[in-house]
Order: structure tokens, then sequence, then C-alpha cells
């Protein structure tokens, strides 16, 4: 079958905090070096984030033993306060986030899938990645 769209995919978690911790830690780049990896061999060991409409992002992403590292990086199409994050890819991916409720909050990730990657893997890494954030906010709290 030759589509020349394919749907996207889409990851969710529900974390237990208020929104403004979880924008926060989702948000700041010091955070995200933090939680964004999907298994306990990556890190992010860089991140900058200039979150508005237009903004640029930049996650290096690699394992850690720095066999193998890659940029995440884009831009931003929308950014809604406590609400929506909208991105571009420099691949042309897009993707988007949202943030609904005050505590706990829900957050659903759909996403452009990566043609030459098989959909169950990255919906898999994305999945680990929420799963990682909603550890790391649930367990700073304070």
């Amino acid at each position: 079958m030759d589509t020349k769209e394919q749907a996207f995919l889409n990851a969710e978690t529900e974390v237990n905090a208020t929104i403004d911790k979880v924008w926060a830690l989702w948000n700041a780049p010091e955070h995200i070096t933090q939680w964004n990896s999907f298994s306990d061999d990556w890190h992010t060991p860089q991140a900058e984030n200039d979150l508005r409409t237009g903004g640029r992002f930049l996650y290096v992403m690699g394992m850690k033993d720095g066999s193998f590292s890659f940029n995440f990086q884009g831009t931003y199409d929308n950014v809604q306060n406590l609400q929506l994050i909208a991105y571009t890819l420099d691949d042309g991916r897009q993707a988007n986030i949202s943030f609904t409720g005050s505590n706990p909050v829900k957050i659903i990730e759909n996403f452009e899938p990566d043609k030459n990657q098989p959909n169950d893997m990255q919906k898999e890494y994305c999945q680990a990645v929420l799963d990682s954030f909603k550890k790391y906010v649930e367990a700073n709290l304070s």
C-alpha cells in the first residue's frame, strides 16, 4: 500500500502534579536533560529551548557510552501556555503535545512517524520518554 500521508502516532500519560509544575519541568532545559530518555543507557546531555511560536529547540540525544548521538531539533509552530506545543522537526515531520487538566495533568503527544523506522518502535520510544517524564515529575514534587 503506497500512501502519501502516514497516520500520526500517539502516546499519553497522566502526571500527578499541577499543570504549572508539569509545564515548567517539560520545558526548562535543565530539567529536559534529566528526564528526556527512553532507556537507562540513553541521555540528553544538552537541551536548548526557545519556547514561543517561531522559536527553536535542540535536544542532543545519545548513548551514554558515546557510541551514537543525534540532534532532535525543530521550530515551534504554535505554543499556547499550559495547553499546547506544536512543532515541525527539521526533517519536516510534525507533532503536537496537549496538556489537559490541572492536577493530574494528561499529556497526549501526537507525532508524524519517521517512514524509515518501524511505527511500533517509535511509539514505544515516545511512550518510554513520557513515562520517564512522569517518573521525574512525581519524584520532584517538593
